[in-house]
């Protein structure tokens, strides 16, 4: 069994849940306090021990690439004026072990990830999406890593959610009799449904936007017909990979926040500035008065 090695992060879409903004900005790089989305994203494929990343881009999204790559000018200027803590921070961003390719046309997700064909060639790999950041103890990649690596299987993270939000994401049927698991947090998967009302959805376990999955899912891509949307879903091609390999289902270890929609924004950007050495203690106290100013 080969080992994971690379990822694969979607940056493609126009980010309408959050124009005008995104009109002229990238969404993942709007920013969490000082950090944007997509560096959460890399940090956690880095901590998880992938050793090659790939972003899929599209129009617009040259400042993805400007983030990572080396600023001479700045780096010169921190180092000029002392400010080392700034110039160490500034460096440790450039990766050298980041590659970027453009989706010409946005076809959807399933079509994104074709684009990583030549970048994965015949190793298994990890599909990032690039708006939800999660947060646990163990790194999510690193837990649907390791499932793989001990069971041969590609896999998707799955995370509970509440009924009414079961029409904003790909939902899992799975195989809950108890002889089908493996282990109490992961399941064997039947089939996804593409965001379905309440009442059609097979249970509540969302696709966490994370996936790992063999080179053969490019063969099933290449050949799919569009679904919802009218855009190439990569769950229609997971579908079918699923007939011939079993697909895995990993309910994760950690909180998940859906930064593709305002309200996730928001949630992870407070949660966030409360943990941040910066701003913790100042923003607890205001978030305290504001508290108080709203129950009154």
């Amino acid at each position: 069994m080969k080992k994971i090695r690379k990822a694969v992060i979607p940056a493609a879409g126009y980010g309408t849940g959050f124009l005008p903004v995104t009109k002229a900005i990238a969404k993942e790089m709007l920013p969490i306090v000082d950090k944007p989305v997509i560096q959460f994203i890399v940090e956690e494929a880095v901590a998880s021990g992938i050793e090659e990343i790939l972003i899929i881009t599209g129009k617009s999204k040259r400042p993805i690439e400007d983030h990572f790559d080396s600023n001479i000018e700045l780096e010169e200027n921190l180092e000029s004026k002392g400010k080392v803590k700034m110039l160490e921070m500034v460096q440790s961003i450039t990766q050298a072990n980041l590659f970027f390719v453009r989706q010409s046309y946005p076809l959807g997700l399933g079509d994104a990830i074709y684009q990583a064909k030549a970048f994965v060639g015949d190793e298994p790999f990890v599909v990032m999406l690039g708006d939800n950041i999660m947060d646990s103890e163990t790194p999510v990649t690193k837990q649907i890593m390791d499932l793989y690596h001990e069971t041969g299987a590609p896999n998707v993270a799955l995370v509970e959610v509440e009924a009414k939000e079961t029409r904003k994401y790909g939902i899992a049927d799975v195989q809950t009799s108890s002889s089908h698991k493996l282990a109490e947090d992961v399941v064997h998967i039947n089939h996804f449904v593409e965001k379905p009302q309440p009442e059609k959805a097979p249970s509540n376990l969302a696709i966490a936007g994370r996936y790992v999955l063999t080179p053969e899912i490019f063969d099933l891509l290449e050949n799919l017909a569009p679904g919802l949307d009218d855009e190439v879903q990569l769950t229609d091609a997971i579908e079918q990979l699923n007939e011939s390999k079993r697909v895995l289902g990993k309910v994760i270890e950690g909180k998940r926040y859906d930064v593709g929609n305002p309200m996730g924004y928001m949630q992870m950007s407070i949660e966030y500035a409360l943990k941040h050495p910066e701003t913790a203690e100042d923003f607890k106290q205001y978030l305290i008065r504001m508290s108080k100013e709203l129950s009154e």
